[in-house]
């Protein structure tokens, strides 16, 4: 029987007020249920319940955020196989490898922002003005609306709502129209340690989102996904001088010196560019490679792709990643193929895979120039681009070449150099001999066009908060 998924509002499932949607397994292009789209009727209803919600959590202490959130956590950890089914389900990546890379990845995080629900900071109370004694204030900021992309649907979810609601807040949260189960799931068992309100998840499509970001409600939109939506978004938030919170997709730049331990770097960029067929935001596709060792790694990442880049449906062996998500996707990174320049080179891939399903083998484009749409554009897909240089100030020149400012990374022996180009690449996440490893401790989170505002660690509490300076007067 297929699934006919519903909105999570004050604690309860209902229908959405507008049509459905088919949600279609990437894998088999097979249909295996129906979600309701959401209409502005249900996004208020939605609305409602946070705001009545808010000031009641708001009130609780932060000790009880954090109990709440930690039992969250370890009822996720035991359902951890039940949701890795349903985000295989939704998105086709191996299930084999779901639990331990992201739901249990998913769990650490909320754990840590429980954790930061105790640990406000602020200046010390004092007296900067004689008998006036001033003191902060770290306050909730209130409502939230929150939209979270197809390519990481539980994580970015707990992303946004987890860090949210450890600072006093209510959402209401959008997954994806095509990957909207583990969300659902994850309301479900929050709504049993969360009052009725507190998140609320609703399904639906772009026209729904729009309502949210337009609903006077929130006060915040937090919001990844592409630059035009989010561009859109804060077009239509500064109407109400909303809060933005915006992470909207990259380009990273993976700079390969001659110096470099070339086998390590093809292994670490090949498992960065191609995990989850390369739909990440940081995901290393962008390659400058010192020109005296390219002949060198492009030769070494083809050998790799033949042994460890394998793709096919969540539960074949041995593969490194699944479909695209969906027939857009699939049909955008295909268009990048057809649209390619007689100077480049396509050393491995650059197609479909002739099978049901939204599969792409892995890429290797090479002889790449600085102002080809594969580099200047963001490809979302399993395929990697090679440029050269010969200096750093090159090397440099091109990988701040593009309009994105999200991640980046440098793999080179030499301490200086590394310390040189990790001050001056303008990107927010750098790495020095990797690519992509996250904690929860450290922000994640970009400049330029991929947004601003920070994922993760204190600063993505902070996102959550608003200062208040309060002033007493003491004198006689």
């Amino acid at each position: 029987m297929a699934k006919k998924l519903q909105n999570f509002i004050n604690g309860k499932y209902s229908d959405a007020a507008g049509d459905s949607l088919d949600l279609i397994d990437p894998a088999s292009e097979k249909v295996y249920g129906t979600a309701g789209i959401s209409t502005a009727e249900d996004v208020d209803l939605a609305f409602t319940a946070a705001s009545s919600a808010f000031d009641g959590w708001r009130d609780s202490t932060p000790g009880e955020r954090q109990l709440a959130l930690f039992r969250i956590a370890d009822e996720m950890e035991r359902r951890a196989d039940e949701f890795a089914d349903l985000e295989s389900q939704d998105t086709g990546k191996p299930r084999t490898t779901l639990v331990e890379d992201e739901i249990l990845l998913s769990v650490d995080q909320i754990r840590f922002f429980a954790g930061a629900a105790r640990n406000l900071e602020g200046k010390s109370a004092g007296e900067y003005m004689p008998e006036h004694t001033s003191y902060i204030r770290r306050e909730p900021i209130g409502v939230v609306a929150q939209v979270a992309p197809w390519n990481y649907p539980l994580n970015m979810a707990v992303w946004k709502f987890a860090p949210a609601i450890a600072a006093g807040n209510t959402t209401v949260l959008k997954p994806s129209e095509t990957t909207p189960q583990s969300t659902l799931l994850l309301a479900e068992i929050a709504a049993e340690f969360l009052p009725p309100g507190v998140l609320n998840v609703i399904v639906g499509d772009r026209d729904t989102g729009r309502a949210m970001v337009n609903h006077p409600a929130p006060s915040l939109i937090s919001v990844t996904g592409s630059v035009r939506a989010g561009m859109e978004v804060a077009i239509a938030a500064s109407a109400d001088l909303k809060r933005l919170h915006l992470e909207l997709g990259g380009k990273a730049p993976v700079i390969v010196f001659d110096d470099a331990d070339i086998p390590a770097a093809v292994a670490g960029i090949g498992a960065a560019g191609y995990f989850n067929a390369g739909q990440d935001c940081t995901a290393a596709t962008r390659v400058l490679v010192q020109k005296q060792v390219h002949d060198e790694f492009v030769s070494e990442m083809s050998k790799w792709i033949k042994e460890n880049a394998k793709t096919g449906a969540p539960l074949e062996e041995g593969i490194l990643f699944g479909p695209v998500n969906n027939q857009d996707q699939y049909s955008r990174v295909l268009g990048f193929f057809d649209d390619l320049p007689s100077h480049i080179d396509v050393v491995v891939g650059g197609t479909q895979v002739k099978r049901a399903g939204y599969f792409i083998e892995a890429t290797v484009l090479d002889n790449v120039q600085q102002d080809d749409r594969v580099i200047q554009q963001e490809i979302f897909g399993p395929v990697i681009t090679v440029q050269t240089f010969e200096t750093e100030a090159e090397a440099l020149s091109k990988a701040n070449g593009v309009n994105y400012g999200l991640a980046a990374s440098v793999w080179t022996q030499n301490h200086g150099r590394a310390l040189r180009m990790t001050r001056l690449l303008d990107f927010g996440c750098t790495w020095v001999n990797t690519h992509i490893p996250i904690v929860a401790e450290m922000p994640h989170g970009g400049f330029k066009h991929s947004g601003y505002g920070k994922d993760l660690s204190a600063y993505s509490f902070d996102d959550y908060t608003r200062i208040k300076h309060v002033m007493s007067y003491f004198g006689e």
